[in-house]
């Protein structure tokens, strides 16, 4: 029996799937990796440009990373892996998505219970009054950078900085996701960012089947992934909704 049949039977006969990703699923959707090549971090240092005391100090200098990222992201469109995770989720059987990702492509492909670790770079959020406004294309073309309309201070976009907490909510709602998970696919990412790495090792800890699609093995593939499919989650995700069909 091949693989993708065999992981199939797994989710018919458990049920409640929870998919957890990272920066590779989006690849495919023409935003690279932060890490690597084409990434942000090879050209802005992360510490000088990511780092939450930084945006208080110079939000003018971290906007001109921002608006690159808000472009790239404002251009890219849903993946065939989002896409397929959508009609998982249509289908019954995919209950949440626990994302890394700040590009909000979930939702865009039809996930209506995204658990965002990291926020959501479509929305903007003043630092001091914490308004919280949609991220419209045409705020890119705002200099020096976007402000409060209530308070004058600057706009940053919803996502996580370094220096910053992950959301308790969103901790929250992924823990309750965890417990009653019992298929995860752990999808694009490199299981090195915590303290969202250790996700699926709390699924794993409840019983949870380990589902690793990714390009290259991580620190999850030799010790709790059930099944390792090498490649792409455009390629791997559509070859098991088949078998679900």
């Amino acid at each position: 029996m091949d693989k993708y049949k065999e992981i199939a039977q797994h989710i018919k006969e458990k049920g409640y799937v929870v998919a957890f990703t990272g920066a590779g699923i989006s690849v495919d959707s023409g935003i690279p990796a932060f890490r690597g090549g084409q990434g942000l971090w090879e050209k802005y240092d992360p510490m000088e440009y990511a780092h939450i005391s930084s945006f208080k100090r110079n939000p003018e200098k971290v906007w001109v990373m921002l608006r690159e990222m808000a472009e790239v992201i404002f251009n890219s469109s849903p993946s065939p892996a989002h896409l397929t995770l959508g009609e998982l989720e249509k289908k019954g059987f995919l209950k949440a998505v626990i994302t890394q990702n700040v590009d909000g492509l979930h939702q865009l492909a039809g996930n209506t219970n995204v658990i965002e670790y990291h926020g959501n770079h479509r929305w903007l959020v003043c630092i001091n009054c914490s308004k919280r406004v949609p991220f419209e294309p045409e705020v890119i073309k705002i200099t020096p950078y976007p402000r409060c309309e209530r308070c004058d201070e600057a706009l940053k976009p919803d996502v996580v900085f370094f220096g910053e907490g992950i959301p308790m909510r969103e901790m929250i709602r992924a823990h309750d996701e965890v417990s009653r998970c019992k298929v995860m696919f752990v999808i694009g990412t490199s299981g090195v960012v915590y303290p969202a790495a250790d996700i699926p090792y709390q699924a794993k800890s409840k019983g949870a089947l380990i589902v690793e699609i990714n390009i290259d093995s991580t620190p999850f593939t030799h010790s709790i992934t059930d099944y390792f499919l090498q490649g792409t989650a455009s390629e791997i995700l559509p070859n098991i909704l088949k078998y679900l069909e």
